[in-house]
């Protein structure tokens, strides 16, 4: 059951985050960060389309062939994990951030395998501003909860 929920959990983070970047790349409404942005629930999101063609933050974004095969290298590693995982029994904590991971992993690899860089779409609107620069989108947060999730059931 538990193999079930967790290729469930990937197949909607990819599909859902991949129509959501089909949707920012086609959208004339979404405007480059340069531009300025729209905002949304009560100005604490703001939507801005990016394009990083590199890792966090544009990193090594001059070496585009070398990101896009060190993410699929580390998606092939963390599928492996993930279907090692099964071998054991419980720790449903860990499978299910192995899940988040790869689903989000999947979406960004794709993008960087199909598009050459990935689609980046919100921003949170917070104070500090280096945080506030930072455009996100839903793979970059189901990586993250992915990754404290699978360190959270690795420990117990």
């Amino acid at each position: 059951m538990i193999y079930f929920v967790c290729v469930l959990i990937i197949s909607v983070i990819f599909i859902g985050d991949l129509r959501v970047k089909n949707a920012i790349e086609k959208s004339s409404a979404v405007l480059q960060p340069e531009d300025g942005e729209c905002s949304v629930l009560g100005g604490r999101i703001l939507i801005r389309k990016h394009h990083n063609r590199g890792f966090v933050c544009n990193r090594w974004q001059n070496r585009q062939r070398t990101v896009a095969v060190l993410s699929l290298l580390l998606s092939v590693l963390m599928t492996l994990v993930f279907l090692l995982s099964f071998g054991q029994r419980g720790n449903h904590v860990m499978r299910t951030g192995l899940a988040f991971l790869l689903g989000g992993a999947f979406s960004n690899t794709y993008d960087r395998l199909k598009r050459k860089y990935v689609v980046d779409y919100f921003s949170l609107n917070v104070k500090w501003k280096r945080l506030r620069r930072i455009v996100f989108n839903i793979s970059d947060f189901c990586i993250m909860t992915g990754a404290l999730l699978t360190v959270i059931g690795s420990i117990r």
